[in-house]
Formats: C-alpha cells, structure tokens, sequence
C-alpha cells in the first residue's frame, strides 16, 4: 500500500480517450483518463460509472440534457443510460473514473477509440 499521486500519474497518458489502470478496489477499476473533444455515444447495461473531474469541465451529454460538471465535482451515470462525455474548446479534461472491471469502454458500441485493454500505470 502506498499513495497515488494522480498529477504524476496523469503525465504519463500521452493519448486522449484511453483510460489508463491505476487501482483496483475488489471487483472495481479506479481509471485516470485525459479527454478532449467528444466521445461516442453509448450505455453500459450492466454498469454504472462515475466520473470526477481533476482538472478542466466535462460536459456530460444526455439525449434529453447536458450537465456541466467542473473541477472538484462528479457525475455518476447510471447502467442502461445513454451518454456522451464531451469537452469545448479545444479544453483537455482530466478524469478519475470508478466503474466495475467488467465495464466496457464504450458499452455495446464499437468505434475507432474503443479499448479493450486498460494499462496498468
């Protein structure tokens, strides 16, 4: 056991969209990520997650709303809702997302940016 320190950790993510493992939590991943732009439209059925914002706002996109969320707060989405993490203006977003292992990363979707794999930093 020993402190993570999650500046030091997000230096080494060089490539937006690809959450990187930096614990686990019984059957849970904690992800550190870097976002900029928009993602693709998606769900998990099976899952929730949770997103924190560490630095920058995320714009969370529903079909029905978007929710700002900035700096120092979280979002949880809840399984089976569809959603769409998005940035403005060019603004790199850094993230501390919670979710099961079993999680996928972009839910029944596939895309370009979809990952199968989180490495472990």
């Amino acid at each position: 056991m020993k402190a993570i320190n999650l500046t030091q950790k997000h230096q080494l993510i060089n490539k937006h969209w690809h959450p990187h493992q930096i614990a686990r939590v019984d059957d849970m991943q904690v992800l550190l990520a870097k976002i900029q732009g928009e993602f693709v439209w998606h769900s998990h059925e099976e899952e929730d997650e949770l997103f924190q914002v560490l630095k920058g706002t995320l714009y969370m996109q529903f079909r029905d709303r978007t929710v700002t969320v900035k700096e120092g707060e979280l979002i949880v989405v809840p399984k089976g809702v569809e959603h769409c993490p998005a940035t403005k203006n060019n603004e790199e977003v850094q993230l501390l997302l919670f979710e099961k292992s079993s999680t996928s990363h972009t839910g029944n979707i596939k895309d370009e940016r979809t990952q199968t794999h989180y490495p472990k930093i």
